[in-house]
């Protein structure tokens, strides 16, 4: 049996991989699959996304390689930097 560290990793990959092998390079998102991705598995959070120069800057930042496609390193970078934020925003909200 998994631990939930383990299992929250490979949710990570499993949707990653959903995503990402729906056309061309099963190994990156296209824009409009990360933009699927996004709404799809972080509705919240895209809620406050208001227009799409929003979101062609956050995949240009993502594009580290600048192949205008998310590898799965540049997409655990995002991940990472969204747990950073909610992780400060709930130790925040318990002061």
């Amino acid at each position: 049996m998994m631990t939930d560290l383990e299992t929250s990793i490979a949710t990570i990959i499993s949707v990653f991989q959903k995503y990402s092998e729906r056309e061309g390079d099963k190994h990156k998102l296209k824009k409009s699959e990360l933009r699927d991705l996004l709404n799809e598995e972080l509705p919240d959070l895209m809620g406050h996304v208001k227009d799409q120069s929003t979101l062609d800057g956050l995949m240009e930042s993502l594009d580290a390689d600048g192949d205008a496609e998310c590898n799965f390193q540049e997409f655990m970078t995002f991940i990472s930097v969204v747990t950073v934020c909610c992780h400060e925003f709930f130790e925040h909200e318990e002061e």
